[in-house]
């Protein structure tokens, strides 16, 4: 199983002053992280896509390309780009070079986003939310095959054989499929061949068990192979000494953003039991001690039918840089070991 980071480059109020730190500085912040994340060997770095003051990812892969300066070895993808409200020619030239910049250790994982600021920003019409979605990715799939692709769509000109580069180092750059919980996006990645990526943010794991089945039932029917069906899952997560470290930590900057973001959609304010349930041994988020979280981890796999990648968004949590740095270096030096001992499942 592949082990790393997500990152939004929240920009989040300490829990005890109040006080916002400078975007410069948090930004700094960032790149010290995915540093530590390739110094203790996790494999891959992701970096989000929002259009809000509450973070810092609008254009991932600028930051993606910071970090592949001063790394060597982990893989960088981004975690989500909101591919609807992207144009696929300028998002393929940027990774690309990217690729270039890492040599070779770019990925992407495409959605269609959970929050909606991108459509009105970029001018585009939220009832065809799917639809852009879905002729975005086939023109995305399409220039990697070819940098002289012939296309037409709906939503954007058309390409008649212009070229498209530069090409990346990789022969194809690596794409996920981002979902949340809509049927039809998992087997849309299925029926693609497209490994998955399942943000599991609250609840408990093996509710997503049925919808992993149908992307993996429709990747069958479509006649991919298993190997080829790769199922990762992004959820909350956070490594402290002691499991109550851990949660005392995540919890100030999860209430706060959870609270706002469940204002504008009309949703009660989380309490700290609710949080306490999911972070306890049958809820999704993996906080606690390296071995609880480790525990977790391979419970999540067995409950999803096999996982090939984890990765933990924990930068909701509101805490000064050494401590996030710390529990990266856990997450890579004592739940990593454990959770690769126990080998394939």
């Amino acid at each position: 199983m592949e082990i790393g980071v997500d990152s939004f480059a929240a920009i989040l109020p300490d829990p005890t002053s109040g006080k916002l730190p400078s975007a410069t500085d948090r930004m700094a912040d960032l790149l010290e992280e995915v540093e530590v994340a390739d110094r203790v060997g996790l494999d891959v770095f992701g970096i989000g896509e929002h259009h809000r003051a509450e973070f810092l990812d609008s254009a991932p892969a600028i930051i993606l390309a910071a970090a592949a300066a001063r790394t060597s070895q982990i893989r960088l993808t981004s975690a989500v780009t909101v591919l609807s409200a992207a144009d696929p020619v300028r998002l393929f030239q940027e990774f690309a070079t990217l690729d270039l910049i890492s040599r070779g250790r770019t990925e992407l994982v495409v959605g269609r986003g959970s929050f909606g600021e991108a459509f009105p920003l970029f001018g585009l019409d939220t009832r065809a939310y799917d639809e852009l979605f879905a002729e975005k990715l086939d023109l995305f799939l399409k220039l990697g095959e070819t940098s002289n692709p012939v296309w037409e769509g709906q939503f954007r000109p058309a390409l008649n054989g212009q070229g498209v580069f530069p090409r990346p180092h990789q022969s194809r750059l690596p794409l996920w499929i981002g979902v949340g919980g809509t049927p039809q996006s998992f087997a849309r990645a299925g029926a693609l061949g497209l490994p998955l990526m399942v943000a599991i943010i609250g609840g408990t794991f093996e509710r997503f068990r049925p919808l992993v089945d149908l992307y993996r039932e429709a990747g069958m029917r479509a006649g991919h192979s298993p190997e080829k069906l790769k199922v990762g899952v992004h959820a909350m997560g956070f490594v402290g000494e002691t499991d109550a470290a851990a949660r005392d930590a995540f919890y100030p900057g999860w209430a706060h953003l959870t609270t706002k973001v469940g204002r504008e959609r009309g949703w009660s304010s989380p309490s700290r039991q609710q949080f306490e349930d999911m972070a306890g041994p049958q809820g999704a988020f993996l906080i606690g001690a390296p071995a609880t979280v480790a525990e977790k981890m391979l419970r999540a796999s067995q409950a999803l039918g096999g996982l090939s990648r984890i990765t933990f968004q924990m930068s909701t949590a509101s805490l000064e840089t050494a401590a996030m740095k710390r529990s990266i270096e856990l997450l890579g030096t004592e739940v990593a070991p454990i959770v690769r001992a126990a080998g394939k499942f």
